[in-house]
């Protein structure tokens, strides 16, 4: 049940509407997602410049959408698993890699995340150790954290909202 609703064009701020038409302009749709961000429009416009900075970042993007997978598994967001299945798709994940990133597995930067998760950042010595044998180095690891971060974000505004999702339906 929505909770918060997604603004239309004609309800958002200037800012907002600016935003959103970029949006529109670049994807030829505005989530819902970005449309429930636009009652803060601080908030969508810092949501999207972190985004965009982590799309410049190590992690190809089969490995971002394993990590969105992962946290949106962990936080219980229908709204995200939807979408980043789609996306995963996009990004040449399987189903059967869906799944498993779902899970926290089928590489590195998904177990991690789901340990950063579900620990809210306290992982053991153990996990950090452990991600390093699995090949990532410091600069990964932060990576992945921030992506942990930007993806609890729009996880907890989607639980909150209770946004419509706008992409196939993923059951949680």
């Amino acid at each position: 049940m929505t909770r918060i609703a997604a603004l239309t064009l004609d309800q958002a701020s200037p800012a907002a509407q600016a935003i959103l038409q970029d949006t529109k302009a670049k994807l030829g749709m505005v989530p819902n997602l970005f449309s429930t961000l636009a009652h803060a429009p601080d908030a969508l416009a810092g949501y999207l410049q972190l985004n965009g900075a982590l799309q410049n970042g190590s992690l190809s993007p089969a490995e971002r959408e394993s990590i969105a997978l992962a946290v949106g598994q962990v936080n219980r967001c229908a709204y995200c698993l939807s979408a980043h299945t789609l996306m995963g798709k996009g990004a040449g994940l399987s189903a059967d890699a869906i799944a498993t990133a779902r899970q926290g597995g089928g590489s590195a930067v998904a177990a991690l995340a789901r340990q950063i998760a579900l620990s809210r950042g306290q992982i053991s010595d153990a996990d950090l150790a452990a991600a390093r044998a699995a090949g990532l180095d410091d600069a990964k690891i932060i990576e992945v954290t921030a992506l942990v971060a930007l993806n609890v974000l729009t996880n907890y505004v989607n639980n909150v909202a209770g946004t419509v999702i706008d992409f196939p339906v993923v059951t949680v």
